[in-house]
């Protein structure tokens, strides 16, 4: 029964994925779905930056998280403490991580589970990454208060978890592109060692209207200042969807002013053009030799010039560019330059 279940979930979302739907209607169909056999008092699922594993949107189910507790999510997800945040799951293999088999201490001492789960009256959590093809596209978490997560529910997410990262892979693919419009200035936030706005510039203020539901600038801010402070490099960066349906690419790292790093600037842009095809390059899951043919179409060359330059025959060139139109779907290397550049129809 577990298993038919299953197989339905996979046609159902793989089919809807399949009609050109955005991340938001894929996810919010899927936690309808899942909800049928793994209850929740809340669900929140994230589409994640395949490279740097940060949100890059969120959907939450039929009850919102709070607002007054997104802030703290955003920290907990971000700051380098908490466990099984949605990339520490990402990244280490696993599919589904169950608060209850994680170290009893550990969970104690979470920001998330302490200051966020804890006064909602939530004390079981359960958190799934989707990932297909070794990227990771998306993660979801669920909440609820009483009865543990069982083994058969853990079982169950395992199943279609592939059929989920899948689906948010092709959502992703159909929403990448690029931003329109006139170039509004420099896009800067300063924030204090919470997070949380000191001065901005105007062309920034316009971000306030363009991020929209629970990626907005303040819980943005909040990410960028943690994750900026707890990565190595002292880089925090990722791209976002602006909920427009466009990709935003997001930086931040602590300002030293005469020894004093405890402020942080943020900037927001347009995904650059590199920058979106690098991500079409893993949401199509292209090989290192394919996105090499591919970097080669998009500069003009011909199929004789790309089998010189990488060290190729003209054959086994032609076999590659075969294989790129099989998986992006383009039908000549117009249709190909366009789509990687963002100018598919």
């Amino acid at each position: 029964m577990l298993e038919v279940r299953a197989e339905r979930l996979r046609r159902g979302i793989l089919a809807l994925a399949g009609t050109g739907a955005g991340v938001a209607e894929v996810h919010e169909r899927a936690i309808e779905l899942v909800d049928r056999t793994v209850r929740s008092d809340l669900t929140c699922w994230a589409l994640m930056d395949p490279r740097t594993l940060t949100f890059g949107s969120m959907t939450s189910g039929r009850v919102r998280i709070p607002s007054e507790y997104e802030l703290l999510l955003a920290e907990s997800e971000c700051g380098g403490h908490d466990p099984a945040t949605f990339a520490e799951v990402a990244r280490s293999g696993r599919t589904v991580v169950r608060a209850s088999d994680l170290p009893s201490a550990d969970v104690a001492h979470s920001l998330r589970h302490g200051a966020v789960w804890k006064p909602l009256g939530l004390d079981r959590e359960l958190r799934v990454a989707f990932t297909v093809d070794g990227y990771c596209w998306g993660a979801a978490g669920f909440v609820r208060s009483g009865t543990d997560f069982s083994d058969r529910e853990v079982e169950f997410l395992t199943m279609v978890a592939p059929a989920l990262a899948t689906a948010t892979r092709a959502a992703a693919v159909h929403t990448l592109r690029p931003h329109p419009g006139d170039d509004p200035g420099p896009a800067v936030v300063l924030t204090d060692p919470s997070g949380d706005p000191v001065g901005l510039t105007a062309a920034a203020r316009l971000w306030q209207d363009r991020l929209t539901g629970p990626v907005r600038l303040a819980v943005l801010l909040r990410a960028a200042t943690f994750g900026a402070r707890s990565s190595p490099s002292g880089v925090f960066r990722t791209h976002i969807s602006d909920g427009h349906g466009y990709w935003v690419l997001v930086r931040a790292t602590a300002l030293d002013s005469d020894g004093d790093d405890s402020r942080t600037v943020v900037t927001l842009e347009p995904a650059p053009a590199d920058e979106f095809t690098d991500l079409l390059f893993a949401a199509y899951a292209l090989t290192t030799r394919e996105r090499d043919v591919c970097t080669d179409v998009l500069a003009g060359l011909s199929t004789a010039e790309i089998a010189r330059r990488r060290g190729i025959s003209a054959n086994t060139a032609q076999d590659h560019l075969k294989s790129v139109y099989a998986k992006t779907g383009a039908g000549s290397r117009a249709e190909l330059a366009a789509l990687l550049a963002g100018r598919q129809g």
